[in-house]
């Protein structure tokens, strides 16, 4: 088959265009980043760099393909987080249509059911007559590298969930292996997938996790929602990214989210929180 990946070599898109390469399929890597080309050639796929935001671009990548994995990042810079994320919705919109595509892998979130401006779900509403799976990943093992400073200066891990809210967490490997199934299987119409690979309560994936960085105690403090509201401020995200940051996490914490997980529970992957302590204590230990 041949794929097209957006998302350069994230989390994601890495090991899944190893999965993909490995069994024989052609693959495409969209990056806006130039530098990355030849990363991306020495897995063996092809480097499409450009702007998801430019149609024409995506246009003419799509054209061919078998199947595209489609993901909306996050810019932590930018003002009106509901406008762009619009506009790259559109463009992939306008691009799934013209080139003519007919299998799509979306990825949103486990919180997607949440208001907030960013929505990659509104480019489901614009595709008819083509398969789409839609996949819900829970909270990223890897996010937990964005607190590694706050745990060296607070000695706490702090958001507005925490403490026995229960938690789906998933290894971005794990939603590779999901993204990877849902590409190279031909079905018809929409389904939606929750994927994850370990269910615990923040109050024990902190003990995990402190455990491998010689913390045993460390503690998941729940704050109130004004104040992370003032702690995603003080880091300097947008105001409007900010707000849907507290929505998204008050949700986790009131139980609305994990009970709609349970209603869509998946088979949970391979990698547990275990396994990637290790690399967490590392990345840890390495920070200044």
């Amino acid at each position: 088959m041949n794929i097209i990946i957006t998302g350069s070599l994230g989390n994601i898109g890495r090991p899944l265009t190893q999965q993909l390469i490995e069994a024989g399929h052609s693959v495409t890597v969209i990056s806006s980043n130039i530098d990355k080309t030849a990363e991306i050639e020495a897995l063996k796929a092809k480097a499409a760099i450009g702007k998801l935001e430019d149609s024409n671009f995506l246009t003419q990548t799509f054209s061919g393909a078998d199947a595209i994995y489609c993901m909306t990042p996050f810019d932590f810079t930018e003002q009106d987080q509901e406008g762009s994320f619009k506009k790259i919705a559109d463009s992939y919109v306008n691009a799934i249509k013209t080139a003519g595509i007919k299998h799509v892998v979306i990825l949103t979130g486990w919180a997607a059911d949440v208001e907030t401006s960013h929505n990659p779900g509104q480019i489901l509403d614009h595709l008819s007559d083509i398969s789409i799976a839609e996949l819900r990943p829970g909270v990223f093992y890897s996010n937990f590298y964005g607190y590694i400073t706050m745990i060296k200066s607070q000695g706490a891990i702090m958001a507005n969930f925490g403490g026995d809210d229960k938690i789906a967490f998933v290894s971005p490997n794990d939603i590779a292996t999901a993204a990877y199934e849902e590409l190279t299987t031909i079905y018809e119409g929409k389904k939606v997938r929750f994927v994850a690979s370990e269910e615990m309560t923040c109050s024990e994936a902190a003990g995990i996790l402190g455990e491998t960085i010689g913390i045993p105690d460390l503690k998941w403090i729940t704050l109130t929602d004004e104040q992370m509201l003032n702690v995603f401020i003080s880091f300097g995200l947008p105001i409007q990214l900010a707000h849907d940051l507290v929505n998204m996490q008050a949700a986790m914490h009131s139980g609305t989210v994990y009970n709609s997980y349970l209603n869509n529970r998946p088979v949970l992957g391979r990698t547990k929180l275990k396994d990637f302590a290790k690399d967490f204590a590392a990345a840890y230990h390495q920070q200044k």
